[in-house]
C-alpha cells in the first residue's frame, strides 16, 4: 500500500495574497471582497511579500531545495466557488522541491514540493438543495505541501501529519488554541492504481478517510473487480468513501503563466531568512545531547517549549540529573496548573528553588513543596499537606505490594504500577508525573 499527501496550509497572514482584504474569520458572507479576489475584469493582482516569507520557512523546515527564480500560473477549472474560472496558483518553479521530512526522526517521508496558491471560496448546500456561495475565503493565501507516496498505513499519515503541523504551528508562531483546519488531499493505491480522497478535513478525518478507501480498494482486489483512477470524497456519518469523478490528470488544468504576475528572485530574501528549531528538531536533539529517553524529551517539547528551555537551562546550571528530577519531576507536573493560573509566574524563581536545594539549604521534600506551592498558587503549608498524604498512601500501597519494590531494582517502569491505584483512590487529584516521581523516591528510600 501506498500513501501521498497533498496538504494545504493556511499562511497566517494580516490581508489576502493578492489584495487587501482581511483573512480574519466574518459572520457575514461576502464580506470581506473586492475585485480583485471576486476577479472581475480590469481588476489586477499584487502579491503579498508576506506570502512569499512563509513559504521559503516552510520549505527551508522541510529540507527542501528553493529554487532561486519563481513564479505564478493560472489552473483553470470551472466550479461556483471559483468566481473567476481560474486559480492562481504554483505549476513550473514552485518555491521549494525535492524536500525530506522525518518522521519520528527515523523514517524519512520525501517532499515532492510546496507551492503557494490562493484559496476558493466556500460552497454552502441548503436543505432545499440550493447551493450558495461565500467568497470571504476566495483569496486567503494557501501552502500546499505534497509528498512522495512514503506513508505505509491511514496510522502513519496520521501521526506524520501531526507531527508536521505541530512543527509548522510552531514555525509560523500560531497559537496552540487558534482554531486551524488544515485540508488534505489524501491519495491512496492498494494496487496498483491510485484513488484521491479530496477536501479531507483534520488528521483524524484523514486517517479515517484513507482506511475507509483502503477496505473498499482490499474488496474491489478479493472481487477481481476494477479500480478506477478518481477523485472520490469521505462521508464521516457514514465511514465511506464516494465517487465524484474521473481523476482530472495535470494537463487537463491548461496551466499557463499568470501574465499579471512577475518573475520572483528569491534567493537573498531566502537567504536572508532563519528558521527557530522545530519541535521535532529539538526532541531529536535533547535525546542526543542529554541521553535522557525520548519519550521524556517529547513530554517535555510537546507540553511546552518554554519548559524544555527551562529543562535545557537546569541542566546547563547544575547537571542533566537535576533538570530530569526537577523540571521532568514537579515542575512538568504542575506546568498545566500553571498555565490555567494565568498568572504572572517567574521561571528563574523555579531556578531558585532548585539552587536552594543544590546547596543544601532546603530538603528535596521541601523544594518538590515550594515548586508545587509557587506554580498552583496553593499554599505551602496546604501543598505540604497533600504532599504528606500522597506519600502516606503510595506506602501504604507498596507494602502491600512489596514485589514492585523488587521489580523496580530490574526495571524503574516498575514504579508505574502505583499510578492506577492513586487515582483511583484521589479521583485523579495527582498528575501521572507527580505520582511516578513519589513513587520512585519511596520505593529507592527502602534499598
Amino acid at each position: 500500500m501506498k500513501i501521498g499527501l497533498e496538504c494545504h496550509v493556511q499562511l497566517p497572514t494580516k490581508s489576502k495574497m493578492f489584495c487587501s482584504c482581511p483573512t480574519e474569520d466574518c459572520e457575514y458572507p461576502n464580506t470581506y471582497v473586492c475585485p480583485t479576489c471576486l476577479g472581475m475584469p480590469g481588476s489586477r493582482p499584487v502579491l503579498n511579500k508576506q506570502v512569499l516569507v512563509y513559504g521559503i520557512m516552510i520549505a527551508k523546515m522541510l529540507n527542501c531545495r528553493i529554487n532561486d527564480t519563481t513564479w505564478f500560473a493560472r489552473k483553470t477549472y470551472f466550479y461556483p466557488d471559483m468566481s473567476k474560472s481560474v486559480q492562481i496558483t504554483q505549476y513550473d518553479n514552485p518555491i521549494g522541491e525535492e524536500g525530506v521530512y522525518y518522521l519520528d526522526g527515523k523514517k524519512p517521508i520525501r517532499i515532492t514540493r510546496i507551492h503557494i496558491e490562493e484559496d476558493p471560496g466556500k460552497t454552502k448546500r441548503t436543505a432545499d438543495l440550493t447551493s450558495l456561495v461565500d467568497y470571504n475565503r476566495s483569496g486567503i493565501p494557501l501552502a500546499e505541501i505534497v509528498t512522495e507516496p512514503d506513508i505505509a498505513t491511514p496510522a502513519e499519515a496520521r501521526q506524520f501529519l501531526t507531527q508536521m503541523i505541530g512543527d509548522i504551528r510552531h514555525l509560523l508562531n500560531i497559537p496552540d488554541d487558534l482554531e486551524w483546519v488544515v485540508k488534505c488531499d489524501c491519495n491512496i493505491s492498494v494496487g496498483t492504481e491510485r484513488v484521491e480522497i479530496k477536501n479531507v478535513n483534520g488528521m483524524k478525518h484523514a486517517e479515517k478517510a484513507l482506511h475507509a478507501e483502503m477496505i473498499r480498494q482490499i474488496a474491489m482486489i478479493k472481487a477481481k473487480k476494477k479500480i478506477l483512477r478518481e477523485t472520490r470524497r469521505y462521508d464521516p456519518e457514514r465511514d465511506v468513501t464516494i465517487g465524484v469523478r474521473v481523476k482530472e490528470f495535470e494537463d487537463q488544468y491548461g496551466y499557463i503563466d499568470e501574465p499579471d504576475l512577475g518573475i520572483y528572485h528569491i534567493k537573498d530574501l531566502a537567504d536572508s531568512i532563519k528558521i527557530a528549531e522545530s519541535p521535532q528538531n529539538m526532541i531529536l536533539r535533547m535525546t542526543s545531547q542529554y541521553k535522557i529517553d525520548q519519550k521524556m524529551a517529547k513530554q517535555l517539547v510537546n507540553t511546552s517549549m518554554d519548559l524544555a528551555g527551562l529543562f535545557e537551562d537546569v541542566a546547563k546550571e547544575f547537571d542533566t540529573a537535576a533538570a530530569i528530577k526537577w523540571v521532568g519531576g514537579p515542575i512538568s507536573s504542575n506546568w498545566r496548573t500553571m498555565e490555567e493560573r494565568d498568572a504572572e509566574i517567574d521561571l528563574m524563581k523555579l531556578k531558585g528553588f532548585i539552587r536552594e536545594y543544590t546547596n543544601g539549604k532546603i530538603t528535596d521534600t521541601q523544594c518538590a513543596i515550594e515548586i508545587k506551592s509557587y506554580m498552583t498558587g496553593v499554599d505551602a503549608s496546604a501543598a505540604q499537606e497533600d504532599s504528606a498524604g500522597l506519600e502516606t498512601l503510595i506506602n501504604g500501597f507498596l507494602d502491600q505490594n512489596p514485589k514492585i519494590v523488587a521489580d523496580y531494582q530490574k526495571n524503574d517502569k516498575a514504579a508505574n504500577q502505583v499510578i492506577g491505584y492513586v487515582m483511583r483512590q484521589t479521583g485523579g487529584k495527582y498528575s501521572s508525573a507527580e505520582v511516578v516521581e513519589t513513587a520512585k523516591k519511596l520505593i529507592e528510600a527502602r534499598f
